[in-house]
């Protein structure tokens, strides 16, 4: 085996579900040894005809109590990585890098109350591993998860978020859950229309949710468009939160691996 080959571990594609026409998940078998903590990603390498490897990071949106790994992809039309994994079937071989990696994770907050998830697309991915772990639910006292997508039919994993709060070991913190859909193209009862950013411009996500967005009980983490991210940053540091760094502790964290 080569110092390369010694990197990753060959796992066993167990099914790819599409949800939309542009969205899909894939779920693979789990190395003993692979460990991750709620919000971190892993590098995926599917093999081509030719011998070479295509690699991507994708955050596991898998429980790390999970003996599965569970990813969340949308297709890229040409994309190299994607088109590669179409071929694939249940039961190939998926190539997955033995160290996760990602500082999105909860442990990055030493304090705070209220815990905001912001996630547009296959980024609200970190944040269902994230919400499936009992650390976060013992942290803060609140945790909003808000999901953006275009359309209704994008809002994927809608049965696993609402059965988050009827888990056993979770059940005593349902109260604590505020679940804010957001669906940017059309109106959709139950949900919020309109992008992020300007949901916290006018104040409609903390009219909603009934919460104050502030540096003294917010703590924000922020996964998905690079444009969102960049701008929501851009908002929140007008509110005098600031991103989280190891020389000074704040109050936002995102993660860039777009």
């Amino acid at each position: 085996m080569t110092a390369s080959e010694e990197k990753y571990t060959r796992q066993t594609l167990l099914n790819v579900t599409p949800l939309t026409p542009s969205l899909f998940t894939l779920r693979t078998s789990r190395d003993l040894g692979f460990r991750f903590t709620a919000g971190q990603f892993a590098r995926l390498g599917v093999t081509k005809p030719d011998g070479t490897i295509v690699w991507r990071a994708y955050s596991m949106v898998s429980s790390p109590h999970d003996e599965f790994l569970e990813f969340f992809s949308i297709v890229v039309p040409g994309g190299e990585f994607t088109s590669e994994l179409s071929r694939l079937r249940e039961g190939d071989t998926l190539l997955i890098e033995k160290l996760a990696t990602g500082y999105l994770t909860v442990d990055r907050f030493t304090d705070g109350r209220d815990l905001w998830l912001l996630s547009t697309g296959t980024g609200v991915a970190p944040f269902l591993s994230i919400l499936q772990d009992f650390e976060v639910w013992e942290k803060f006292e609140r945790i909003v998860l808000v999901y953006s997508a275009r359309e209704a039919k994008e809002l994927a994993y809608q049965p696993l978020i609402a059965g988050l709060t009827e888990r056993e070991y979770l059940a005593e913190y349902a109260d604590k859950l505020i679940y804010v859909p957001v669906v940017t193209r059309e109106q959709v009862p139950g949900a919020l229309n309109g992008r992020i950013t300007q949901l916290i411009e006018n104040g409609e996500l903390e009219r909603v949710t009934g919460l104050p967005l502030n540096p003294e009980h917010s703590r924000v983490m922020i996964c998905g468009n690079p444009q969102m991210i960049e701008d929501t940053r851009a908002m929140l540091k007008a509110r005098d939160m600031n991103l989280n760094l190891t020389r000074r502790p704040g109050q936002v964290v995102v993660e860039n691996y777009w």
